[in-house]
């Protein structure tokens, strides 16, 4: 299987870890990932509140790129990244006149062929959880998780066609699949703040600090999230210790890869502790 892949700025910086888990994990399912010729940043939170035709053909861009590798799937594994370019997709669906300027300004012709899918998507429904519970040795028992999607990945449910917004279960399926526990908890699609951080840095400190507390009071010793932003604003932004995964990283840990010690020494919360004291380190 070959799809079609836009990292997005954070996977290179940021969130390396999730670009590396999310390479070793599809090498281990056999699934080739080619990465997106030429691709630009996404637009990210910004651009959508400075120009609003800027803010489509960032996205647009990047969609005329994967159409032009001919795989059918273009596999996005940022939740912001997932979201901006399925609002784009959105809009070059359903409003011809809006198509028609992105169009020409990108210089490109618009296909709907073209499938644009988050990461936890394609891993939970397309490769399929029977086909991950054929690559697990070493299931993560004992590992209680609170699964976080954040306010991006799911919503606005008519744009994204992903899960329920509001009790999402694709996240927690991979991660009984995987023998951890996934905790019941409400506050799974709670916003994080964002970058928000960057100028109200004390309220995106209360909101998250509220997201953590309510994670701890479900029985949780670790979040499992799909977000670069969401990631880093949970682990800098909190005072409980409490590791922040990737669910990519859990599914290498699960499978067993070798280079996952690369990725723990890219946390500021090391999760090395919480894994050896369950016999997972």
């Amino acid at each position: 299987m070959r799809v079609s892949y836009f990292p997005g700025c954070t996977d290179r910086s940021s969130s390396m870890e999730y670009g590396l888990s999310t390479e070793e994990v599809f090498r281990v399912l056999g699934v080739e990932l080619v990465e997106v010729e030429d691709w630009n940043c996404c637009g990210a939170a910004a651009t959508h509140s400075l120009n609003r035709l800027l803010s489509l053909c960032l996205p647009a861009r990047i969609i005329s790129k994967a159409l032009g590798s001919g795989l059918s799937w273009l596999v996005v594994p940022c939740a912001g990244c997932f979201s901006n370019l399925k609002k784009t997709e959105y809009v070059l669906r359903n409003d011809e006149k809006e198509r028609r300027v992105v169009e020409e300004i990108v210089g490109f012709r618009y296909d709907p062929s073209l499938e644009i899918l988050a990461l936890l998507d394609v891993v939970v429904n397309r490769i399929g959880l029977d086909r991950i519970d054929e690559r697990v040795k070493r299931p993560l028992k004992g590992l209680k998780v609170a699964c976080y999607y954040g306010c991006a990945l799911v919503r606005h449910p008519k744009v994204t066609g992903f899960d329920d917004p509001e009790n999402p279960q694709a996240m927690e399926r991979l991660m009984r699949t995987l023998g951890a526990q996934p905790v019941e908890w409400s506050y799974k699609v709670d916003c994080c703040g964002a970058d928000l951080a960057m100028t109200y840095g004390s309220i995106v400190s209360q909101m998250v600090g509220r997201i953590l507390s309510m994670a701890v009071e479900a029985g949780a010793q670790a979040i499992v999230t799909s977000c670069g932003l969401c990631q880093m604003n949970l682990e800098m932004r909190q005072e409980l210790g409490l590791p922040v995964f990737y669910f990519t990283e859990l599914m290498g840990l699960a499978f067993d890869v070798e280079q996952r010690e690369r990725w723990w020494a890219k946390h500021l919360i090391s999760p090395r502790p919480l894994l050896e004291s369950l016999g997972l380190g």
